[in-house]
């Protein structure tokens, strides 16, 4: 669409890669809770089911978002220095 190919190709930084596998890794754990869960429905029957739908997804959410934030920012050397 715009004629040019891409000259180069960047790697993905590690941030984005940590923030992927965290969020694979809480949806996994998350999975293996609910099958656990399932043959005892009372672990989380006090909770109403609009929260239960809230809340669930917090785990890899939150696991994605703190493995995202804890890894280290790739250094990008062809950029400027304000840039960096």
């Amino acid at each position: 669409m715009h004629g040019e190919p891409i000259a180069e190709s960047r790697p993905v930084e590690a941030k984005v890669k940590w923030a992927s596998f965290g969020g694979y890794i809480g949806s996994v754990a998350l999975l293996g809770a609910l099958q656990a869960v399932d043959a005892d429905h009372s672990l989380i029957a006090f909770w109403p089911d609009w929260l239960e739908a809230l809340t669930i997804p917090l785990l890899p959410t939150a696991i994605g978002a703190i493995a995202g934030y804890k890894a280290r920012h790739t250094p990008r050397p062809d950029l400027p220095a304000s840039q960096r």
